[in-house]
């Protein structure tokens, strides 16, 4: 397999570091950014570079993917939930935040990345959303946000897919991640009963659904979503 130049956003903890380890194993070369790296352990292993950055920060993303540089491959992994709030009392300010990170950045990576790709003819955008933008979710913006980054999926497929670029995303139901810790007892019991096997989805689950996207999945497949939810969903 030739060797690829990676990006990987939140790849420093939970699927996107079962991500980032696959890769690494394959022997591509991987840029991690996400804004803690204090307990990732691929911190300062070869093949690895790690670019401290807050993705809300959606002005300065022209600067960070100077940074980046060319890359082949485009993991939108980042995000993350607010279940403390609730539809009628969600601040304003909370919510920009989420949709920024959740959404308006890995948009935004796909316009400032995909024109290496285009030029070189080769591409490989992968998107993590997650079963809250199919269903009905509590966490309202959310659940928003994850609709509109598989929406934004079938957009960019059709658009960079001339161009020998595939854009596909994985919808995850809970997985066992930091997550989690937002969630109470309640919660995380009421998602393990939807679900057949009554347990969370382990990251490495999630982690090789993207991979293969990424990598072995033919040209052909492109603008999908793949369903990763042990039949909370099935369809």
């Amino acid at each position: 397999m030739e060797k690829r130049r990676v990006l990987i956003t939140g790849g420093n903890k939970g699927i996107g570091l079962a991500v980032a380890r696959a890769m690494l194993e394959l022997g591509h070369e991987i840029v991690l950014v996400a804004r803690d790296f204090s307990k990732c352990p691929l911190v300062g292993i070869a093949n690895v570079t790690a670019i401290e950055y807050d993705l809300s920060n959606i002005q300065d993303l022209p600067t960070l993917a100077q940074e980046v540089g060319d890359i082949d491959i485009l993991i939108n992994n980042a995000g993350y939930m607010q279940p403390k709030y609730t539809y009628d009392n969600y601040p304003k300010e909370a919510k920009e935040h989420l949709m920024n990170v959740d959404l308006h950045a890995p948009v935004e990576l796909m316009n400032l990345l995909s024109p290496y790709m285009k030029k070189q003819g080769f591409g490989r955008i992968v998107n993590t959303a997650s079963i809250a933008g199919q269903i009905g979710h509590p966490d309202v913006w959310y659940g928003i946000a994850k609709a509109g980054l598989i929406n934004a999926t079938k957009i960019y497929a059709k658009l960079l897919g001339p161009n020998g670029i595939t854009v596909n995303c994985v919808a995850p139901s809970a997985a066992q991640t930091d997550m989690q810790k937002d969630n109470d007892d309640a919660r995380k019991a009421a998602f393990k009963a939807a679900v057949v096997t009554n347990r969370f989805a382990e990251p490495e689950e999630v982690a090789k659904a993207i991979v293969w996207l990424a990598t072995d999945c033919p040209e052909y497949i492109n603008g999908i979503t793949i369903d990763i939810n042990n039949c909370f969903y099935p369809r």
